[in-house]
């Protein structure tokens, strides 16, 4: 009976590769911990001290700072827990249109793409956990915006309910992805092999597929060519 050699070594591989990602994810959270724990601190200081003698705006700077530092420092326990097996998922109601309209402007000043547009009308509230689920558009978001043809990203994002689950749509006008690649796209630390890359650990759609896992739903690509591509997100209705 014949055997096949390269199985095992490509399961080992995979095994490495796995936990490669839950190292990274484990030491990168943990790092940020402190530094985000003191942010958030010292701009809660900062309001306690300074809140009769600001303006309106600055006040308002001021708690958006601790509230995003607050705010990372609960995605970043929630990726610790990812890398240690026990995911933490805290699930509530989440306005999808509120959601991709607070990110938009934050990934436009991040790609520095101030020419783009977004089309994300009527879409429902969803119940799933915000911090994860918003890091997974983030990426989706991020990726159509830095991977753009020379005229201006236009991005959109569609949701409906399709039996049990929820199916929403990322959909951009950017370069597309060869086919040569499409089933790479989720391997961890890859990237694809274009002059010019974007830089990075060729780790992003590899965490928005797994965080998908955790909240029970997954990530796709569903088309992909010269006009643009299409991810889908299944998620549970509940």
């Amino acid at each position: 009976m014949s055997s096949n050699p390269t199985r095992p070594l490509d399961t080992n591989i995979a095994g490495d590769t796995e936990e490669r990602i839950k190292r990274f994810l484990a030491t990168a959270s943990h790092d940020l911990q402190s530094p985000l724990r003191h942010i958030a601190m010292y701009a809660e200081l900062l309001l306690d001290d300074l809140e009769e003698t600001l303006d309106g705006e600055q006040l308002q700077s001021l708690r958006m700072i601790m509230e995003k530092a607050q705010a990372a420092q609960r995605l970043t326990k929630a990726l610790m827990s990812l890398a240690g097996g026990a995911p933490q998922v805290t699930p509530e109601e989440v306005n999808l249109q509120a959601l991709a309209e607070q990110v938009w402007p934050e990934l436009i000043d991040e790609t520095g793409a101030h020419d783009a547009t977004l089309a994300c009308r009527g879409l429902p509230s969803i119940r799933t956990d915000p911090a994860l689920f918003g890091l997974v558009l983030r990426q989706l978001i991020s990726n159509a915006l830095t991977y753009r043809r020379s005229s201006p990203p236009h991005v959109a994002i569609t949701a409906e309910q399709k039996g049990e689950n929820w199916l929403i749509r990322v959909s951009d006008n950017g370069t597309g992805i060869d086919p040569a690649y499409r089933e790479r796209i989720f391997e961890p630390f890859w990237k694809l092999p274009k002059a010019g890359a974007v830089a990075g650990a060729g780790l992003g759609l590899t965490t928005a597929q797994e965080l998908l896992k955790a909240l029970g739903g997954d990530l796709s690509l569903e088309h992909s060519d010269e006009s643009g591509s299409r991810f889908t997100i299944h998620l549970p209705v509940s």
